[in-house]
């Protein structure tokens, strides 16, 4: 059965994207813990991010990276905190967050909520900076 990130990779369902390549598509998370929260993930399905191809685990890293530099450029931060949960959508993905504390990647804190239009503004900060 397709994931909630196949359906986007698919087109099924609208994300506000940051990046895409033929293998990789970066998009802001929907509940985000700040602003410029932002998901990485392999085009192709794969639950578990220690099955995922060598050659596609070093490219999704170095996908995340280029990412992670453009989010820190537009959204005020000490750094891109990284964080591989894999427990909450059944796909491979990557959780790109601005933090200045530790704090600021408990995700069992409440998630934030913006607007549409915040989030599409954010999005093109981000956009910009890639």
């Amino acid at each position: 059965m397709p994931t909630v990130f196949s359906k986007i990779v698919a087109g099924e369902i609208p994300c506000y994207k940051i990046a895409e390549t033929d293998e990789f598509l970066a998009f802001l998370d929907v509940s985000p813990l700040a602003e410029g929260h932002t998901l990485v993930i392999p085009k192709k399905e794969i639950d578990y991010i220690f099955n995922v191809e060598d050659n596609v685990l070093s490219g999704l890293t170095l996908f995340s990276k280029k990412v992670a530099k453009a989010i820190e450029k537009a959204i005020p931060c000490k750094r891109i905190g990284v964080a591989v949960i894999g427990l909450e959508v059944p796909h491979a993905h990557i959780h790109l967050i601005p933090i200045n504390n530790v704090s600021d990647i408990d995700f069992s804190r409440k998630k934030l909520v913006f607007s549409k239009e915040q989030m599409i503004e954010t999005a093109e900060k981000i956009r910009a900076n890639y």
